[in-house]
């Protein structure tokens, strides 16, 4: 805490104010610990996958392909500059879903706000965990965590174990968020055709949702290409 200066230049020794570096530290703490209660985003691949490195141009993409990854790009900009809503990415493994899906979650932490994001077969997991008596957290305190959090990022919706309780605990957390129009992304390789009903029929209300169909292929895909080039040069540099 410092003393305040007076326009003349004097201290004003009546009143006292946090000094800039801590209030710059105490921000800090506070950047931590959303960052700690982010779920997933913790991770440390997670937490790298911002706007700023995610490549919507693409080598080895058709112009239609590069400009769905632009327009689905833009989209999750806006997304994360005023969540409201749902925003539904579908499309293969390794198309982007996750690196946009986390960069709307870190943008969002940067602005100070707070994000839960989780990967759905591990939320299940760690749900089924807390009937254990050796569990830190209860069921109740983890499932409305889920529910309620300002805005939810599900990942890998649809890659969970398709049994009647799963389908029944994921239905409560969408039909909840649905009823209290929190914002919430989901990241899915399912068709809303493979989707059950009861939760498809949300995810399509236009007045809710906007689902986005990502077309371009595994972006592994370009790295392999890249480095078989690398190294057919290299192979023919030696030959000369």
């Amino acid at each position: 805490m410092v003393h305040p200066v007076l326009p003349s230049g004097r201290p004003d020794f009546a009143r006292v104010i946090p000094c800039q570096c801590a209030g710059r530290e105490t921000e800090e703490e506070r950047l931590s610990r959303l960052r700690r209660n982010s779920g997933d985003l913790g991770l440390k691949l997670l937490c790298s996958m911002t706007f700023e490195n995610f490549d919507p141009k693409r080598a080895n993409l058709t112009p239609e392909q590069r400009h769905n990854l632009g327009s689905v790009y833009k989209l999750a900009k806006s997304f994360a500059e005023e969540p409201e809503g749902w925003l539904v990415l579908q499309g293969p493994n390794g198309c982007g879903k996750t690196h946009l899906a986390a960069a709307i979650g870190n943008y969002q932490l940067k602005r100070g706000k707070p994000v839960l994001f989780v990967f759905v077969p591990d939320f299940l997991d760690h749900l089924r965990s807390t009937f254990s008596p050796d569990s830190k957290v209860t069921y109740d305190e983890l499932f409305e965590r889920v529910k309620t959090a300002p805005l939810l990022i599900m990942d890998d919706f649809g890659e969970q174990a398709s049994t009647p309780w799963a389908h029944e605990k994921l239905y409560q957390v969408i039909n909840h968020r649905y009823n209290e129009r929190l914002p919430t992304v989901i990241t899915t390789c399912l068709s809303l055709d493979e989707i059950e009903l009861r939760i498809s029929s949300r995810l399509i209300d236009y007045k809710m949702s906007t689902v986005f169909g990502i077309t371009v292929p595994d972006y592994r895909g370009d790295h392999t290409a890249t480095e078989m080039e690398k190294r057919q040069n290299q192979r023919v540099r030696r030959t000369r």
